[in-house]
């Protein structure tokens, strides 16, 4: 399963599968290795990376897990699937909300010439008999609603254009 995790201000793709060790990690730069993770008490645990055990220790906050190993420091987000593929913007600041899977838009919440917050929710699609919540990635007026209800698209699809509120 493809995961995106930000460490140190940088996107990293990573996929993770199960395997007899625990998991196999690869990642799209390259390289891959098996990966397993044991806990000995809270927040303190053995990461093993290719068969070789280290000390580790962690603190989950949110989407971000804190990690010391090694004497160095850590912080990694998880990057939720849908944020990193619904979200774009484009060079006039203008964002995107776009289609992270084909799918049927069940219903669309905004109006063009809202304010809208962050996290306001903009449109409903279906995708194989699932429901996702399509949110505002910023603060903003919509500009303009690409869909309606029932209609068909494709993965990738502009779904609402919000553009930035003039301060």
């Amino acid at each position: 399963m493809h995961h995106t995790f930000d460490i140190g201000g940088e996107p990293h793709a990573i996929w993770l599968s199960r395997s007899p060790e625990g998991y196999r990690l690869a990642l799209a730069e390259g390289g891959s290795a098996a990966v397993s993770l044991a806990q000995t008490r809270g927040g303190e645990g053995r990461l093993t990376v290719d068969g070789s055990s280290e000390p580790i220790a962690y603190v989950v906050e949110g989407d971000t897990v804190h990690i010391h190993l090694r004497g160095r420091s850590y912080a990694v987000r998880y990057v939720d699937p849908l944020v990193a593929l619904a979200v774009e913007a484009d060079t006039a600041g203008h964002h995107i909300a776009r289609a992270p899977m084909p799918g049927v838009v069940v219903s669309v919440r905004a109006v063009v010439g809202e304010r809208v917050a962050a996290g306001a929710v903009v449109a409903v699609i279906e995708s194989m008999k699932l429901e996702t919540t399509i949110r505002a990635a910023q603060d903003g007026i919509v500009e303009k609603i690409h869909v309606r209800a029932g209609e068909s698209f494709d993965r990738d699809a502009a779904l609402v254009t919000l553009s930035r509120e003039d301060s």
